[in-house]
């Protein structure tokens, strides 16, 4: 189920004046979306092949600050402009914005090729590496956040400290305390049905004031751009209701993290029929998808930095916290960073590891090019573990850090290989522009423990 609208209805709608804008974006190197406003009768007549921004949108930092030192785009190549093609099949309305309808679109080069180190098409990349193996990758994310009695601009007023949330307990399944959270929660998944981006349920987390609304599972191109459009409207519906909701990793120490757990399942190109399990195989599980699994564990620490972009992402990974520590898979069992759930046609691997933070396009990307790394070698995967995983010292550990999770993206072969040397330099570099810009900042924990004490 791509977006709503085509483009006969889009040129009817704007015709009669239902829709007067058309928002024509593209994922960033955060996974945010950016782009443009655009008139609908403009946009019919001039931008609905491509519109045209500044190269540097995919080199900056979440300040939006121009990063030095790319090759693709700095101050010494001028700065100038790629193309944005619409992907139609993106087109929809969105609901609670009025009059408006939105499409996403492909990053081009001045040859009209796909920008190599663009998010979407890294993703389309390991989407079409995958189906020249006969397989159809479907993905669901969940992703969790914290709801705030605050306004975007009270949070900032009050340099984010001693912020109240929606809940003063953890509500975790909990009607009562979701009920407070309602008015918010209902708009949210109200609006994601109307724009294409179809809501199965929501419910309390593990933090106060923190919930989850799962999206329904869908190829993996289609869900990385539900993922995004979700993440951005919900944001733009809190704000109208003068609250404020974050995705931050771990936005505060004593408090749960958001996470982002990402559930795969293997299809058949030509039946469409699920390959992942297998009543005769071991486990019940087919050998191609044992394959798929090992692949994951096999490289799941160079894949770390596509899960966790940010410093503040390693502070998530702590043990007891229901985030992983330990790069293990288990059946139905929280404390592991794989987890084999479902049965038949459902069955399916969650991966654990993601925080909120991660830009979909590169944490899909990441597990498909594992994956097929997985069946490429004919990998066998460990044992499966059970009980608390946390205290298995036997199994390797997640990255504990962006300077960890950046060695080991540096150096796997199997990366560069599949992503292609140019676009593993382009993140890297981005994360240790991230890693420099954490090191030179004072923080306040600095302060309280140094001011007077130091």
């Amino acid at each position: 189920m791509p977006g709503n609208l085509d483009l006969e209805t889009l040129t009817a709608l704007i015709g009669n004046g239902e829709i007067d804008t058309v928002l024509v974006c593209f994922p960033d190197m955060q996974g945010r979306l950016i782009g443009k406003r655009i008139t609908g009768h403009f946009f019919l007549e001039h931008a609905i092949h491509e519109m045209h921004v500044c190269d540097y949108l995919l080199t900056v930092d979440m300040e939006m600050e121009p990063v030095p030192g790319y090759a693709a785009a700095s101050w010494d190549t001028g700065y100038g402009d790629f193309a944005v093609r619409p992907d139609m099949a993106t087109l929809r309305r969105i609901p609670w914005l009025d009059a408006t309808a939105l499409v996403l679109g492909d990053c081009l080069d001045e040859e009209g090729m796909e920008i190599a180190h663009s998010p979407r098409a890294i993703l389309k990349r390991q989407i079409a590496r995958a189906r020249e193996a006969g397989l159809e990758i479907k993905m669901g994310s969940e992703l969790e956040l914290y709801i705030f009695d605050e306004s975007y601009e009270s949070a900032a007023d009050k340099g984010y400290r001693e912020l109240r949330t929606a809940g003063r307990y953890i509500e975790d399944y909990h009607i009562f305390q979701t009920t407070k959270e309602e008015g918010l929660v209902r708009a949210i998944r109200n609006g994601m049905d109307g724009a294409a981006v179809p809501v199965e349920f929501s419910k309390g987390e593990w933090g106060p004031g923190q919930a989850e609304i799962n999206l329904r599972y869908a190829d993996a191109l289609e869900m990385a751009d539900r993922h995004v459009i979700y993440k951005n409207g919900a944001k733009e519906i809190a704000w109208q209701q003068d609250k404020a909701i974050t995705f931050m990793a771990k936005w505060q120490d004593d408090l749960a993290g958001n996470s982002c757990h990402i559930h795969t399942s293997l299809w058949d190109v030509a039946s469409g029929k699920s390959l992942c399990a297998d009543a005769a195989g071991t486990d019940g599980m087919s050998e191609r998808f044992r394959q798929w699994v090992a692949g994951q564990l096999e490289l799941a620490d160079a894949m770390t930095l596509f899960f966790a972009p940010s410093t503040n992402a390693y502070k998530r990974f702590q043990a007891g916290s229901f985030a992983p520590t330990r790069v293990a898979w288990s059946r139905d069992n929280r404390t592991s960073g794989y987890r084999m759930v479902g049965g038949g046609d459902g069955m399916r691997v969650e991966c654990r590891i993601p925080g909120a933070d991660c830009n979909p396009y590169l944490a899909f990307a990441a597990i498909i090019a594992a994956g097929l790394h997985g069946i490429e070698k004919a990998l066998t995967p460990p044992p499966i573990m059970v009980g608390n995983v946390y205290d298995r010292e036997d199994a390797p550990r997640v990255p504990m850090t962006l300077r960890d999770a950046i060695a080991a993206l540096e150096g796997s072969e199997a990366f560069r290989k599949a992503f292609g040397d140019a676009v593993i330099e382009h993140y890297l570099h981005a994360a240790r522009w991230e890693q420099s810009e954490h090191d030179r900042r004072v923080t306040d924990l600095e302060r309280q423990r140094m001011f007077e004490r130091g």
